[in-house]
């Protein structure tokens, strides 16, 4: 008998099988095949627009996902790192063959873990609570815990043109028999789709006439616990050429045969990384589309090509991508497709991740409804945790949406539903700019640490850290600039006014148009390159981050707010008919948690306020 079985080996089962193994709990990673663990199906990437901060949270609880990415990389960059520290997240390439490697050896060594290849068949449920499964092999299996990380493979389809075929990502055989066994136990289940590009022989691409796009000029890291040590000069370029007018007419004189205009396709698909034929279709004032040409592994002929998802049949899939700059003589060695799977109604689930209907049972990645390696993964350390917390009689851990990105992800998930796949942007975080990319390590490692997946090396690093921040911003309060014609020359050409008297250095920083680097030149030392990134940005901001504060303290108060469990909504008067069902289906923890349910409006929120300090004055 197994304490945990987490079924699916992707990103989210590999972060909820390790998880649970590292805190104490004897766990089973059942998955239909080994060579697809922690795969990459899609995109050859990790991080991106907030994806790259949910990384770096990942890392900081003690997953997995930073450090392998590290470990793992062709080329990495920071994003918009120009603009504000709100919106900076990393974006590496991924060797797709170094990355499921390193996490499978990362399995492999986990003492408390096992793994098997099989696929599940059957829940065993009893009087609504988990006690095993059956395999397709007829295997039963006993257990306490319950994590469905199945990903793409749920009943799925495989469609291109007018072709449809059940199928995985990469053809194998999809997971056929465990989506009707969990509608046999009530959960309500949806069907969406997602898609794929084709992939292209790097050796026949005409890169002259593409635009290179290079990694950053200096050492990054996802994990704050693992010290960059890669070649800067030997990372992999991805290329950038863009769709045009003959692309366009292919796909618009075609739309009858490819699978999504056809009207093969069921399922909804992701809005925020559309096929080309969508974006073609939605977008017909756009003279042209851009299309990432990246690398998939470092010793690998195969380019994949960004943006361009299609379920174009395959000799139209030659047309189009010879009708662009560069790929005019390019050899597809893998076609694009959609694959259409099953997922569950994700305002079902407890914020836990644990579903409402089936105690025990938790469900994390793209079953829940969102897209993305990121998501995925930080949804399974979330099951992982509380599946383990929920062992050990612990109280769950449940971050809130000014904690973290992945705080957001779940807050939405639950009270707001899906209808199509789910991407976290940066723009659904209204408190963004306290869920940075330098500061997820603050904001996390402690709650990582109680939880028991930040070991003391990791600890004491963290600590370091904080303590390099407390000595500079010490050190710039008490470090002193004087009016000297070379100070004053200096701050001159940057547009900043004369020293008059002795200034210290913390002090000039709060000038606009002084910066940190500025501060190192005029002192003339080199500071420690985290440590001034949080002191800058701490004086910077301190403005924005005080009135962000104050916002959710309001939040926060909302939150405080209870609502019983035995609560009738039918009883609540003068509340819209969709907000008393949205209420009913969800039960919503918290005001604050019911005042974010898509569907209740404000004034039923003041009726249900109403409402409670009438019949529960005492909740």
């Amino acid at each position: 008998m197994y304490e945990v079985i987490v079924i699916g080996g992707g990103h989210a089962g590999c972060e909820a099988s390790l998880a649970c193994a590292r805190l104490g709990h004897k766990t089973l990673l059942i998955t239909g095949n080994f060579k697809n663990i922690a795969d990459m199906p899609c995109n050859p990437s990790i991080g991106g627009s907030a994806k790259g901060i949910v990384v770096r949270e990942i890392d900081a609880l003690g997953g997995e996902m930073g450090i392998n990415a590290d470990k793992s990389h062709l080329q990495i960059k920071m994003l918009n790192s120009k603009k504000g520290p709100g919106v900076r997240s990393l974006r590496c390439q991924a060797d797709k063959t170094k990355y499921p490697d390193n996490m499978f050896k990362a399995l492999q060594n986990e003492p408390n873990l096992d793994l098997k290849e099989d696929l599940v068949k059957e829940l065993i449920i009893e009087n609504d609570e988990v006690k095993g499964i059956i395999t397709e092999s007829e295997e039963r299996i006993e257990t306490k815990k319950i994590i469905i990380t199945t990903g793409t493979y749920l009943n799925a389809d495989i469609l291109r043109g007018h072709s449809k075929v059940k199928g995985g990502p990469h053809g194998e055989k999809p997971s056929l028999y465990l989506s009707e066994s969990m509608k046999s136990h009530g959960l309500t289940m949806r069907r969406l789709k997602t898609g794929t590009p084709p992939r292209v022989l790097k050796s026949t691409i005409n890169y002259e006439e593409c635009s290179e796009e290079k990694g950053d000029n200096e050492l990054l890291s996802f994990s704050n616990f693992y010290k960059p040590s890669y070649d800067i000069e030997k990372q992999e370029s991805c290329y950038l050429t863009y769709t045009n007018s003959k692309t366009h007419q292919i796909i618009l004189d075609n739309l009858d045969k490819c699978a999504l205009y056809s009207g093969l396709i069921v399922g909804v698909g992701p809005r925020y990384c559309p096929s080309v034929e969508d974006k073609i279709v939605k977008f017909r004032d756009k003279d042209r589309h851009q299309i990432f040409l990246e690398p998939e592994r470092e010793n690998g002929d195969e380019i994949y090509v960004g943006g361009f998802s299609t379920t174009m049949p395959e000799n139209l899939q030659e047309d189009l991508i010879h009708s662009m700059e560069g790929l005019h003589n390019a050899k597809i060695v893998k076609y694009g497709y959609a694959i259409e799977y099953d997922a569950i109604d994700s305002t079902e689930l407890k914020m836990t991740l644990e579903t409402k209907k089936i105690k025990g049972l938790y469900t994390a990645g793209q079953i829940n409804g969102t897209s993305g390696y990121e998501e995925a993964a930080a949804q399974g350390l979330i099951a992982g945790i509380n599946a383990s917390l929920s062992l050990s009689g612990k109280e769950p851990l449940i971050l809130k949406r000014n904690e973290a990105y992945i705080g957001v992800l779940i807050d939405d998930l639950i009270n707001k539903g899906i209808t199509e796949p789910y991407r976290l942007l940066t723009s659904r975080a209204e408190f963004r700019l306290l869920l940075r990319h330098d500061n997820a390590d603050i904001r996390l490692t402690e709650i990582g640490r109680k939880i028991g997946l930040i070991n003391d090396e990791k600890y004491n690093i963290y600590k370091n850290k904080l303590n390099k921040i407390s000595e500079l911003e010490e050190y710039l309060k008490q470090k002193k600039l004087e009016n000297t014609e070379k100070n004053n020359v200096y701050l001159k050409s940057i547009g900043s006014s004369p020293i008059q008297g002795k200034i210290s250095c913390i002090e000039l920083l709060k000038r606009p148009e002084v910066k940190i680097k500025d501060i190192e030149i005029l002192i003339n030392e080199d500071l420690d390159k985290e440590s001034k990134e949080q002191v800058e940005i701490k004086i910077k901001y301190k403005g924005y981050i005080e009135k962000t504060e104050k916002e959710v303290e309001k939040m926060l108060n909302l939150e405080k707010k209870k609502i019983p469990e035995n609560i009738n909504y039918n009883n609540v008067r003068n509340i819209a008919t969709e907000a008393r069902q949205k209420l009913e289906s969800v039960r919503p923890l918290t005001i604050g948690q019911a005042s974010r349910i898509s569907g209740v409006n404000p004034a039923d929120i003041t009726m249900l306020l109403v409402y409670l300090k009438k019949e529960f004055p005492y909740e």
